[in-house]
């Protein structure tokens, strides 16, 4: 499968939609919830499937990249499928008819996951868009409910050079009439979105103007929802801008619960603060702190920054990092080095990454203990070896660093 990659990325849904014809259409056997987005989708995604299996829903999620091992890209009732499905998946989709090319890798594990979830029976299934929206592999579905979590520049070159742009591709997942949630804030953005919508004559609720959160203490909060009013609700996953994802997630649910579905509260409540989403502001070690961060572009960088910034002031950070070569890596630094003591600039195995000597010409500028360690594996063990009991290593940069840094860890 990974040697799909060399086809690249290809946007279209002709060749899905081809392999998935000849496995008997699976997706049309359950009913699906679409998200897309630049950041939140997978952490919106897993919160929602939490609380559908919770309440008593057989529920496929689908998300990537995964981090150690590709079946955590296709869990059911919050479990990896197992290797002999994961094969026999991999063999249906392999002997399918494909049309006129090759599927790329992300084709490829799209219909092994909607076929899984066909063969398996679920009931309800959470899929995550991989790049866009509009010509994304998963844009195959239709869903009961499209998500679209926030925007920022991403994937320029597939995707457009401004947030109008972006905002357009990943409102291609919007439907004739089915419900979309946002949290999206830029009035650019908002503008394209309110506009598809209303060609296609979908519901639309933004964050903000249709439902709102008041931030109560630490991941806590109340939810004034589209008809509901929710109080003392907590986030099962760390940092402030889970609440907004939060948010999204239970206007997704008052949403559900019109359309007939049984989410009780207290079953609502349980699923949220279950939910798991690893390798984002996941800790995975105490002595010393270690932390393990996708921040995998500049919002989300931001965002890490925020939160060393807040929950670990006064205590000495090494920063392990890693960045691919599609993104501004420049600013990303800039935006975490100053809140960190040491810094160790490493490189993934993937082909798309940053050699370590380029980040070390802007990181030189900004810090003074700077080392370079390529492999992953070894920069993070000479993190924590050389790390004191009470201090913090922050591994971070790309997904594709941290999934490195599980294996060894």
């Amino acid at each position: 499968m990974f040697g799909l990659r060399r086809f690249g990325i290809k946007l279209g849904l002709d060749t899905i939609g081809s392999i998935l014809k000849d496995l008997g259409n699976p997706q049309e056997r359950f009913a699906c919830i679409h998200v897309a987005g630049t950041n939140g989708k997978g952490s919106i995604a897993s919160a929602i499937a939490s609380i559908l299996f919770t309440s008593g829903y057989k529920t496929g999620l689908y998300t990537s990249p995964h981090l150690v091992k590709f079946n955590e890209r296709i869990l059911i009732n919050n479990k990896a499928i197992s290797d002999k499905k994961f094969i026999a998946s991999y063999n249906a989709v392999k002997n399918a008819d494909y049309g006129s090319r090759e599927p790329t890798f992300f084709e490829f594990a799209t219909a092994m996951a909607l076929y899984e979830f066909g063969k398996e029976g679920v009931e309800w299934a959470v899929m995550e868009t991989g790049m866009g929206g509009r010509l994304d592999a998963t844009n195959i579905i239709n869903p009961e409910i499209s998500i679209i979590s926030n925007i920022a520049l991403e994937h320029q070159s597939y995707l457009g050079n401004t947030i109008a742009q972006i905002a357009g591709e990943k409102a291609g997942i919007i439907k004739k009439s089915i419900p979309v949630v946002s949290g999206v804030r830029q009035k650019s953005a908002k503008d394209v979105i309110k506009n598809i919508a209303a060609k296609h004559s979908a519901p639309l609720y933004f964050l903000g103007d249709d439902f709102q959160i008041r931030k109560t203490q630490k991941e806590t909060f109340s939810y004034f929802g589209l008809e509901k009013e929710w109080h003392n609700m907590h986030s099962g996953l760390p940092g402030e801008h889970q609440i907004d994802n939060a948010a999204i997630v239970l206007a997704v649910c008052e949403i559900l619960v019109s359309k007939g579905l049984s989410l009780p509260l207290s079953k609502i409540r349980e699923g949220l603060l279950n939910t798991q989403w690893p390798g984002r502001l996941e800790i995975v070690c105490q002595s010393p702190i270690v932390i393990l961060d996708g921040a995998h572009n500049l919002v989300a960088a931001k965002m890490l920054a925020d939160y060393l910034s807040e929950n670990m002031a006064g205590k000495k950070i090494t920063l392990v990092v890693g960045i691919l070569d599609d993104k501004p890596y420049e600013d990303m630094l800039r935006c975490l080095i100053p809140v960190c003591s040491r810094v160790i600039l490493s490189q993934p195995e993937i082909d798309r990454s940053l050699s370590p000597d380029k980040l070390y010409s802007v990181a030189k500028k900004i810090a003074s203990d700077i080392s370079i360690i390529p492999d992953v594996g070894e920069a993070v063990t000479h993190a924590v070896d050389t790390a004191l009991p009470d201090e913090v290593v922050c591994i971070a940069g790309s997904l594709f660093v941290v999934g490195e840094a599980k294996k060894v860890l």
